[in-house]
């Protein structure tokens, strides 16, 4: 089974700019919500992907990832996710022997700018930079699928 572990939090400024290894952009939306899963299709760059998340415990849920084409994606995310579409740009920074990665949000999300880091296991160990701030893992209105439903601009 595939788990994912991870920790996230707002950035409080733009000096992580000065690192990014790379950056990609994202279109992401929901196709099913439920309360055990979630079911969200998302275009990363010219690649497709399906993912089903289970229900978040601590900071560890249940991740299923699958590739698609591309272009099942874009017809998914015009034609059968909720509105609106996250879009976002992902940006991965390296700190402390961990891989952050750094969500620019647009559109409706204009503004939010967030950090997260997967982890081997819950405790693990890890640098925090100093453009970390606040942690909101347990904050599920940071969700990207609350994102979806409650745009960041509307709070």
């Amino acid at each position: 089974m595939g788990l994912e572990i991870e920790r996230k939090f707002l950035v409080k400024n733009a000096s992580w700019r000065d690192s990014v290894e790379d950056r990609e952009p994202i279109l992401q939306g929901y196709l099913a919500e439920a309360g055990r899963a979630t079911v969200r299709v998302r275009a990363k760059g010219d690649r497709g992907f399906l993912t089903i998340k289970g229900r978040t415990t601590g900071v560890t849920r249940s991740e299923f990832e699958y590739e698609i084409p591309i272009d099942d994606a874009r017809v998914m995310l015009e034609t059968l996710s909720s509105l609106p579409v996250i879009d976002k740009v992902r940006h991965r920074v390296r700190c402390g022997g961990h891989l952050w990665e750094v969500d620019v949000f647009a559109g409706e999300n204009a503004g939010l700018v967030l950090a997260e880091i997967e982890l081997a296991s819950e405790n693990e160990a890890f640098e925090r930079p100093d453009w970390v701030g606040a942690e909101v893992s347990d904050d599920p209105r940071y969700y990207n699928s609350n994102l979806a439903r409650h745009p960041f601009r509307s709070w």
